[in-house]
């Protein structure tokens, strides 16, 4: 567990915690919301790099526990007394920027209670002084989106750990059963041949040698395929600069068994080719 990078993020309510989580989640950490500050140390008596492919662990630990602020000095030097790899990352933002988010998620602070929302910012301001002056990083929201916060995490992350590769997707899918929606990339090859009328293939998939010959291995296959490949490899390591975690190519036909499928493996192969790290899905070849 020691050799795990371990990521305490705290800070001001509403200054976008949340939302670095997320960003830890996405570049591979096993992240944690909330948890008891006194539970810290038993959790990483737990190994959990026997999961595979934990980059490191991310907690969120704030005034939403009564005992936090009393707890959290003695807990975090003992595990730096340990050579643990603890890091602080304390995020805060103006007061108008907070309040300004609490009036769009009407969402309820901490320490309100009967106090009212701008109290109840600045008491919280107060109280965590002390852990903002100890933390290792802190970062200021308020500039910017929900956006810019995962790309500055991903790119701190690229400077300070390996962080896992975006992963790419290969799907392929039926128009008749409904466009995938969480499709970044979605291509209709609804113009190549279709091997459903040739009694000979109908009853095959894309899969196979015979169907493949047919839908690519001529004069427009050959030439949308040339484009398309050239058009991802375009477009990935854009993607991969965005930054993003996931990326799924979305590949359809009418019923997502011949063409689509037939597309869908010549990219699989050709990103799998590349050494990319890529999976491939046939969404609707059981539904013949």
């Amino acid at each position: 567990m020691q050799r795990l990078d371990i990521k305490i993020i705290t800070g001001l309510s509403g200054s976008g915690k949340s939302t670095v989580l997320a960003a830890f989640e996405d570049a591979g950490f096993y992240c944690v919301d909330n948890m008891p500050v006194t539970l810290l140390p038993k959790f990483l008596e737990i190994p959990v790099e026997a999961t595979g492919g934990v980059q490191g662990l991310a907690f969120v630990m704030d005034l939403r526990e009564k005992d936090f602020l009393t707890s959290c000095p003695t807990v975090f030097a003992e595990l730096k007394s340990k050579q643990y790899q603890l890091e602080i990352l304390f995020l805060e933002a103006d007061e108008k920027i907070i309040i300004q988010r609490y009036s769009q998620t009407r969402r309820h602070h901490p320490l309100a209670d009967d106090k009212g929302l701008v109290p109840a910012i600045r008491e919280e301001r107060q109280r965590l002084e002390e852990l903002r002056q100890s933390a290792d990083r802190i970062i200021d929201t308020s500039r910017l989106t929900v956006h810019d916060l995962k790309s500055f995490i991903f790119k701190l992350l690229q400077k300070s750990t390996a962080r896992s590769p975006m992963r790419i997707h290969v799907l392929s899918f039926g128009f008749k059963y409904g466009v995938p929606h969480d499709a970044d990339i979605i291509m209709d090859v609804r113009f190549l041949p279709n091997p459903y009328f040739d009694p000979e293939l109908k009853n095959l998939d894309g899969k196979s040698q015979s169907v493949n010959n047919y839908v690519l291995h001529n004069g427009t296959g050959r030439e949308f395929m040339s484009r398309f490949l050239e058009m991802i490899d375009f477009l990935v390591p854009l993607y991969r600069n965005e930054p993003k975690a996931y990326l799924t190519i979305a590949i359809g036909c009418t019923g997502g068994l011949h063409r689509s499928v037939a597309v869908a493996e010549a990219v699989y192969d050709h990103l799998r080719k590349q050494e990319q790290p890529v999976e491939i899905t046939h969404r609707n070849i059981r539904l013949r």
